[in-house]
């Protein structure tokens, strides 16, 4: 592929950039539950002007452009006053969920090579809800993860589990407020108790939950205390392009103090070329989702926020009294916040979803793993209120079609096999074949319908589905 000798005119690329999105997800009516956190045209008008006015402004050097780094003083203070902090909590804006929680780690394990330099091969302490940002984290930092099992029932993380995995060369204990999967917060203050205990560094996963839990909690619902209320918790990573509705990417991380904080600073000396000081993971960066950020936060207000958090409310309690009513289907826990989840025993919920799909609704499949079974999650936004009735006639209806739904052949065929995969011995040859039966083989994009691609992957060991998917994902970003 190559440039064109000559520059197009604007209008047909625009033209084509729009041909473009013609496959993606339709979010713009309100009829997708993930992905996409819309808050209606007049706030994400805001937002874009803002994010277009520091376009071309560059975070990499806060002694250049210097409002860049007054805006990020301001959010972390902001968020800061907003999850129970003092004088003392520091912060830094990183471009989503995923490097808050990196920055988090390597805070915790830098610090702890300087204050327990016995320690050679630090562990972190994961209730196997915790997100993957934290297994990525894991893996791009050399700390490794220590798996905690959940309640089965309510899926929060048990402190008792937790206090038996602490071992010699543990640095980090991780808790959710709430859960991606299920949506309910983890014993937080437990969790903390534990680190102080154990002189542990505590991470609260507030991504998801960490700007709306507090309005949630103003209006009367029972909320675990998460944030830096609880005595022990160190850090705390909470995204503002979720229920702030900020412009992607936009995520702050929280520290305690500036001496926890210090450890995830980077400089580099040992060049010839400019200063080197990172106070996250990206050096060059454009400064427009920060301004977007403080512009929407603004904008909306204290008031507004409460306002959009009381009817997110109201339309959790429709849904999952409407799930609860439909036959066939359950709710996995009672959601603490605005993430739902929900399964059937005796219809497969891949099929379900494929129905919804057909509908025109967007819904995620969630595999099955440790003691949570496949399963169906919504993340409501203020996109998604007042269109609660719809969505349950139609998943009734997708729930009727499903019990007609039979299994496929690759299912049928691999299911008396399964015992026999060993992850280690699988080759190149053998990945390749099975993409090929599942469909998805030579880069092809997946098809229209991906219940029994799902099914298949639910039945695999998590070792098989993450090869499986290395390749897909391997085979799929090539030239066409």
């Amino acid at each position: 592929m190559q440039l064109p000798k000559k520059g197009l005119p604007k209008a047909d690329i625009f033209e084509h950039l729009a041909a473009l999105r013609s496959d993606d997800l339709k979010w713009q009516d309100g009829r997708a539950f993930g992905y996409i956190f819309d808050p209606g045209q007049e706030i994400m008008e805001v937002g874009k002007a803002a994010y277009a006015m520091y376009l071309s402004e560059n975070g990499l050097d806060f002694t250049v452009f210097k409002s860049l780094m007054r805006l990020e003083k301001e959010l972390a203070a902001l968020m800061a006053t907003h999850l129970g902090g003092d004088g003392d909590v520091v912060g830094n804006f990183a471009s989503g969920g995923t490097e808050s929680i990196m920055l988090a780690v390597k805070a915790a394990r830098d610090y702890f090579r300087c204050h327990r330099p016995e320690i050679k091969a630090p562990e972190m302490i994961l209730p196997t809800t915790g997100h993957a940002a934290f297994h990525k984290a894991a893996h791009y930092l050399d700390v490794r993860v220590v798996p905690v099992r959940v309640d089965p029932h309510t899926f929060r993380a048990d402190p008792t589990a937790v206090r038996r995995a602490v071992g010699p060369d543990t640095i980090m204990i991780v808790g959710s407020a709430p859960s991606y999967a299920h949506g309910v917060v983890d014993p937080i203050a437990e969790m903390a108790a534990i680190a102080r205990e154990n002189d542990l560094w505590c991470h609260t996963d507030a991504c998801m939950g960490g700007f709306l839990l507090p309005y949630f909690k103003r209006l009367g619902a029972t909320v675990a205390d998460f944030d830096f209320t609880v005595p022990g918790v160190s850090s705390i990573s909470v995204d503002l392009h979720k229920y702030a509705y900020c412009p992607k990417g936009a995520s702050i991380v929280l520290y305690r103090n500036k001496t926890l904080r210090k450890p995830q600073i980077f400089a580099c000396s040992h060049w010839v070329g400019y200063t080197i000081v990172n106070n996250a993971v990206q050096s060059s960066k454009s400064g427009g989702p920060m301004a977007a950020a403080w512009a929407v936060l603004h904008f909306v207000g204290d008031d507004g926020y409460l306002e959009i958090a009381r009817r997110k409310r109201e339309a959790v309690a429709k849904i999952a009294a409407g799930i609860q009513a439909i036959d066939g289907l359950r709710l996995m826990t009672a959601p603490d916040m605005t993430l739902v989840s929900f399964t059937a025993d005796e219809v497969d919920v891949f099929a379900i979803i494929d129905e919804m799909h057909r509908r025109g609704w967007y819904i995620q499949p969630a595999l099955a793993y440790d003691n949570s079974p496949a399963h169906i999650h919504l993340s409501i936004g203020a996109s998604n209120v007042g269109r609660e009735e719809q969505f349950l006639i139609d998943l009734a209806a997708s729930v009727g079609a499903a019990r007609e739904v039979k299994p496929g052949p690759l299912r049928q065929m691999l299911e008396p096999v399964l015992d026999s995969l060993d992850p280690e011995k699988l080759s190149d040859a053998d990945i390749e074949g099975m993409l090929a039966m599942a469909g998805i083989g030579g880069g092809s994009s997946l098809p229209e319908r991906t219940a029994e691609i799902n099914a298949v992957l639910n039945l695999l060991p998590p070792a098989v589905r993450e090869k499986l998917l290395t390749a897909y994902v391997n085979n799929l970003f090539v030239q066409d």
